[in-house]
């Protein structure tokens, strides 16, 4: 069953950079923002981590832990993670849990040719472990400060 807005999320579990284990349960507490991105060290990708990377500070002053989700294995993870120098993990979703969870494949198309990708997601979990923000079919411009001003309007409520 996937996600559903001011739901409690299932709790998940699911490998990560640096050799952690995230779960939704262990963060209890915090915030969680999870953001779906298609592939490592491609320009748009880039640019949105840049982004989180860029904010990150002010996400942890509202409470808030950023982590990236793609379908990329680790390896391609730690490359991406290291070279952008992300201050977040990233996690591995090679048999898309997450991303069925959270309802992001969808079916894309490229030079005429249909496939099933990952359609950039944004989510904003509460301390609580509700989904109180989703953002859905994401442009890069602008979107981390739309989330961070959400992350810090929920951090205060």
């Amino acid at each position: 069953m996937a996600v559903t807005l001011d739901q409690p999320v299932a709790d998940f579990s699911a490998a990560a950079t640096s050799g952690l284990q995230v779960s939704l349960s262990a963060l209890k507490g915090q915030q969680v923002v999870i953001y779906f991105y298609p592939k490592d060290s491609t320009p748009g990708c880039t640019t949105e981590g840049q982004g989180f990377r860029d904010h990150y500070p002010a996400f942890q002053a509202a409470n808030t832990q950023v982590f990236g989700v793609s379908r990329d294995g680790m390896k391609s993870h730690e490359n991406f993670k290291c070279k952008q120098a992300f201050p977040f993990e990233l996690i591995s979703d090679k048999d898309e849990a997450l991303c069925q969870l959270f309802d992001v494949i969808k079916l894309k198309k490229l030079y005429g040719k249909e496939y099933l990708g990952i359609d950039r997601s944004t989510f904003l979990i509460d301390a609580k472990g509700v989904l109180r923000h989703e953002w859905r079919g994401v442009k890069v411009p602008g979107h981390v400060e739309e989330v961070l001003a959400a992350a810090q309007a929920l951090n205060q409520a």
